[in-house]
């Protein structure tokens, strides 16, 4: 079976402690705590994983983003990414090749994913349910110390 990990992108970035060192691949921009544990926890029991960003859309580890941004999703009047263009992002990377994909968000992310059809037949949401940021992290740290993926 393989499985896709979708990220959050973050609101901490690189820019915000080296604000002069331009473009960077995905895998270095987002230095929250957040990120790094969705993270490492996609490094453990995903196969590949991507971020979807309010900005650029679904984004592999390797691409690479041009400068700081501060766009999410539901941000009215924001050059927020359009559901037709996420579309076209999933088919054209290849993501709904995939046959799970563990989507570690909250309820604004599913909306949006959901909106678009979903991106695989078997979509999780481990991390829904949570009353926040902080229970997100205490679920993702649990999960990688015990080497349990998070149903």
């Amino acid at each position: 079976m393989r499985v896709l990990a979708v990220l959050p992108c973050g609101k901490k970035k690189i820019w915000d402690k080296t604000p002069d060192v331009g473009p960077m691949k995905v895998k270095d921009v987002y230095i929250g705590t957040l990120h790094r544990l969705t993270r490492q926890y996609a490094e453990k029991f995903a196969d590949e994983w991507v971020i979807l960003s309010g900005k650029y859309g679904f984004r592999s580890k390797n691409e690479m983003i041009n400068g700081d941004y501060d766009i999410t999703f539901g941000m009215k009047g924001a050059d927020v990414i359009a559901s037709h263009v996420l579309k076209q992002q999933i088919h054209r990377q290849g993501l709904d090749q995939y046959d799970r994909a563990i989507i570690l968000t909250g309820k604004k992310h599913q909306r949006v994913i959901e909106a678009i059809g979903g991106m695989t037949t078997d979509d999780r949401y481990p991390l829904l349910g949570t009353k926040g940021i902080g229970e997100m992290q205490q679920r993702l740290k649990w999960a990688i110390e015990n080497k349990t993926p998070l149903d």
